[in-house]
């Protein structure tokens, strides 16, 4: 049978009061509506709680076992309402969420869901260096960022990871590989790859732009950039090649003078969400959630 919680409320008062005008003041009821809701709670029950005369009112030994078993759990479900509404609050305000490159479908999807599930709290995105991964979450310009892996700092958390894409090289038209439909990792051998500039650090800019084949074979790197715009500027220029995502490589189809060919033999890139560590609040968990359900 369905619980009432006013049938519950009701009883814990009177176990406290003993009286059901004074009861009846308490809930802001009439008393015969205490009454009503008393017989209700015993019925459901199957046993009387009170013993009622004209001169006094006290728990009977079903009552005062009930009693005890009802204060914790009443209790209990008052600090989930009040959490709730606690997390209900912080869920208020604004949340700024970094990114590099361009705003994916996913990071898209997640931002549109948690906006239409808490309109009360706004989410602000804004672009990050494609050289500078972490810098705005530790400078605080952001509350968490969306980066490409690898990630190994130990002032950051690392939270959902997802968008697993394929690796491509991006090249100059003219490029030996432009004409390919696919390519190995172990044919990047002397070829050059355009490199990310600091302040990213080494371990992950070695991933985004490798020194050596799988086999170990030498890859040259190529010039700088801080930017993806000025990797394809110098790619168009046929400085050198670039990886890229295959979402990444999608959305420069129109670069003119560039092409991608998609690239086996190394792993596929991913993205995560990085926020501070010890920084993560309830509207941040509640976000970080809903990008792992896209």
């Amino acid at each position: 049978m369905a619980l009432d919680v006013r049938e519950l409320e009701c009883f814990l008062v009177l176990a406290d009061e003993l009286h059901f005008g004074r009861t009846a003041e308490r809930l802001y009821l009439s008393q015969s509506r205490v009454s009503q809701l008393l017989q209700s709670l015993e019925r459901r029950i199957g046993g009387q709680l009170f013993e009622r005369t004209s001169r006094r009112v006290a728990l009977t030994p079903l009552g005062k076992e009930f009693l005890t078993s009802l204060r914790p759990a009443y209790a209990a479900l008052e600090r989930v309402v009040e959490n709730a509404r606690e997390y209900a609050g912080a869920t208020r305000g604004t949340l700024k969420i970094g990114f590099q490159g361009a705003a994916g479908d996913i990071l898209l999807g997640a931002v549109a869901e948690f906006q239409s599930r808490h309109p009360e709290c706004l989410i602000d995105v804004c672009e990050l260096p494609l050289n500078d991964p972490f810098g705005a979450v530790r400078q605080g310009a952001v509350d968490a960022a969306v980066v490409l892996l690898p990630v190994a700092e130990d002032d950051l958390v690392l939270g959902p990871v997802f968008s697993h894409q394929q690796q491509t090289l991006t090249v100059c038209s003219s490029h030996r590989l432009a004409a390919r439909s696919a390519i190995g990792a172990e044919e990047l051998a002397g070829e050059c790859l355009i490199a990310i500039a600091g302040p990213a650090p080494g371990y992950w800019r070695q991933v985004q732009a490798p020194t050596q084949t799988p086999g170990g074979q030498l890859i040259h790197r190529g010039p700088e950039v801080r930017t993806l715009q000025e990797g394809l500027s110098l790619i168009a220029a046929g400085r050198g090649g670039m990886l890229v995502c295959r979402p990444t490589a999608e959305r420069t189809q129109g670069w003119p003078g560039i092409v991608s060919v998609p690239l086996s033999g190394l792993p596929d890139s991913a993205l995560g969400l990085v926020w501070r560590r010890g920084g993560d609040t309830p509207v941040l968990q509640a976000f970080a959630n809903q990008l792992r359900c896209e």
